[in-house]
């Protein structure tokens, strides 16, 4: 039983214990609103820092929208998101399947940021066919492509000549994803005649290439992009990608990266894939030209790579980065989803 002084004491003590906490509410303050995200943009690998060396996929992105911005750390991402007052976010998210997704996973999750009506450029280098494509040139992906989720056995194990790939039954919401053909027309329309630039050594590297369009001029175009993690290379691969993309009802297979694919997925569970882009620059061919072969071409000697690399990645921030801006700037237009494609 209390005593008569301790009754005292308490009824002192409880308004005193209301007040501090009432003034350590009033002085914390409303909790911070969510970045409302326009666009994010999300690269796979910067070879240094952000800004002032060689630039990897992330640094003429970073250039041209987050000088000033502040570092904004994610649990679980690979690197810290970055966001301008106009709503244009970014990071750096990690290169394969796992990494990448993971990344975007985490990043989505964050409720420090607003999702509801973003749109996402998943950007990047990649490999190209030669008959479709050529060192330099940019496209946008009007499908993506799971390379792997399927059964594959050794050539001399099959009939000579015959596919060495079968689909998996189970996977057929996560092997393929047809992105909005409204907003890759867009995209198209926005950036198809970006000045792009070219190199003296890529140049005279597409001449090893009989094919028409390896030996051509960069320009920007569309078409299928084959998401796996493996780095498959040379003619069989190549045709075994065009053959996956066929069987799964894809455009031609332009492009081999690895990881729009599943970044799009983690996107589609959380928001769905109307707003999603995918945006590659070739840098590569995905096989050797007719005079070597595959392992030559994949451990070329000193002097012997393709160049372009440098001018590839201006390349895809110029292209993209038409895209972005559009958006931004008619966001009142935009917000509530793709404008029909031939509005302008």
């Amino acid at each position: 039983m209390r005593s008569a002084s301790m009754n005292k004491f308490m009824s002192w003590l409880s308004p005193l214990v209301l007040a501090v906490a009432a003034g350590c509410a009033s002085t914390a303050g409303p909790a911070p609103q969510p970045v409302p995200v326009k666009v994010f943009v999300g690269a796979m690998f910067e070879i240094g820092q952000n800004t002032g060396d060689r630039a990897g996929e992330f640094q003429h992105w970073y250039e041209r929208y987050w000088r000033n911005a502040t570092p904004m750390p994610v649990k679980g991402a690979l690197s810290p998101v970055y966001c301008n007052t106009d709503g244009v976010c970014g990071a750096v998210l990690g290169m394969g399947k796992v990494n990448s997704s993971s990344s975007m996973q985490a990043i989505l999750l964050d409720p420090r940021f607003d999702f509801s009506r973003a749109y996402y450029v998943i950007s990047g280098v990649a490999g190209t066919p030669p008959s479709r494509g050529t060192i330099g040139a940019v496209s946008w992906a009007t499908w993506l492509v799971d390379y792997d989720l399927g059964h594959r056995w050794a050539p001399e194990e099959n009939t000579a000549g015959a596919p060495t790939f079968m689909p998996r039954k189970g996977y057929e919401e996560y092997r393929r994803f047809r992105l909005n053909p409204d907003l890759v027309a867009w995209a198209m329309k926005l950036s198809a005649d970006t000045p792009l630039k070219d190199s003296d050594s890529a140049r005279t590297y597409r001449l090893r290439y009989p094919d028409t369009v390896a030996r051509g001029a960069p320009f920007v175009g569309t078409g299928t992009h084959m998401t796996g993690d493996t780095f498959f290379h040379g003619p069989g691969m190549s045709r075994q990608a065009q053959y996956i993309a066929k069987l799964y009802g894809a455009d031609d297979y332009v492009i081999t990266e690895m990881e729009a694919a599943a970044i799009t997925l983690v996107i589609k569970r959380t928001h769905g894939t109307d707003r999603v882009m995918s945006l590659r620059g070739m840098v590569n061919f995905d096989q050797g030209n007719p005079q070597e072969t595959t392992l030559q071409h994949l451990d070329p000697a000193p002097g012997q790579t393709a160049g372009g690399f440098a001018e590839t990645v201006e390349n895809i921030a110029a292209v993209g980065t038409r895209v972005v801006d559009y958006i931004v700037v008619n966001w009142a237009q935009w917000q509530g989803g793709v404008p029909a494609a031939g509005a302008r």
